[in-house]
């Protein structure tokens, strides 16, 4: 018999005799009370009862409540930068006040089929069609200008708003096109920082309805990032969050780099600047059989000769 068990019978003992001895004095619960459910103090919340536990079979402990996130800084509002639309103009890009020149003309052209699957995806397409990827087989053949310039043609829709993103994350030149001092913040710090809100590093632009993601910080790893489950979450982000925007990726060369590659399997369409007279045709065809995976793919001829007069066919500037 243990020692408080000892106690305990000595005290009813004394009880017995008519020795008034209280409880509360021994720090012991009455018989009646031993086994019975402490109160819940005052505001507290009573905890379940536990699960019986098989012979044989220690209870499992507890699980350690998560650690909170370190409280991040405020978000700085969206940056804003404003283009020089008339810069632009003479180095021969789409402004909106020049809106009936010949480039924009020739990009109507070209944005209208994009247009037309982003909207309305052939059947059977279940792919984010509004995520379009322009590229080239290699360095020079002008898919940059390509890309800002229908990234400016679009945003003139009425209905459309676009997102330009540089992702020639090892060469990028968009911010530089268009006359945006940078480093700036963008597609690369977001597949690092899956805290860092894409509003963040979004830069809005006085061209209604047109944004900017630059590259972002150079990273060695940036195959393995636009690669990575961020990218598809980033992808996702812009294909839903941004739904009825077009999203236009300024990518690297096809046959230079893995980059191009990696993402044209998860956009919905490629735009392919082919430069005429230069491009030789074993190598547009090396460019094409690594998109043969791509449901939707587009070609365009840029750096043509100029047409006559009230006669628009194909893409000269470069």
């Amino acid at each position: 018999m243990s020692i408080i068990e000892q106690a305990a019978k000595r005290l009813e003992q004394l009880q017995r005799a008519g020795v008034a001895v209280p409880w509360s004095a021994t720090g012991l619960h009455p018989p009646e009370e031993a086994n019975a459910p402490l109160a819940p103090e005052a505001g507290a919340t009573p905890l379940a009862a536990p699960a019986a536990v098989e012979p044989g079979f220690a209870p499992l402990s507890m699980p350690t409540p998560p650690r909170k996130r370190t409280p991040r800084a405020a978000v700085r509002p969206t940056a804003t930068v404003n283009l020089d639309l008339d810069r632009l103009n003479q180095a021969g890009y789409l402004v909106p006040h020049h809106a009936r020149s010949e480039v924009a003309q020739q990009f109507r052209k070209m944005k209208a089929p994009l247009l037309k699957n982003a909207r309305q995806p052939p059947e059977g397409y279940a792919g984010p069609a509004s995520l379009i990827m322009v590229t080239s087989a290699l360095p020079g053949e002008g898919k940059t200008f390509c890309a800002i310039n229908l990234a400016m043609s679009m945003a003139l829709e009425v209905d459309t708003s676009v997102v330009l993103v540089d992702a020639d994350v090892m060469r990028p030149s968009v911010l530089d096109r268009i006359g945006v001092p940078g480093p700036a913040i963008g597609l690369l710090d977001l597949l690092t920082d899956e805290q860092l809100p894409l509003s963040e590093a979004l830069l809005h632009t006085n061209i209604p309805k047109l944004s900017i993601l630059p590259s972002g910080t150079p990273n060695t790893r940036s195959t393995e990032l636009l690669g990575s489950t961020l990218m598809e979450s980033l992808l996702y982000e812009l294909a839903t969050q941004y739904a009825d925007s077009i999203v236009i990726f300024d990518a690297p060369p096809l046959l230079l780099t893995t980059e191009a590659r990696v993402l044209a399997s998860r956009v919905g369409q490629v735009l392919m600047v082919v430069e005429a007279w230069k491009t030789q045709h074993s190598v547009v065809t090396e460019a094409f059989a690594a998109l043969e995976n791509c449901p939707l793919v587009m070609s365009v001829l840029n750096k043509c000769a100029p047409t006559p007069p009230n006669r628009h066919h194909g893409y000269y500037y470069g």
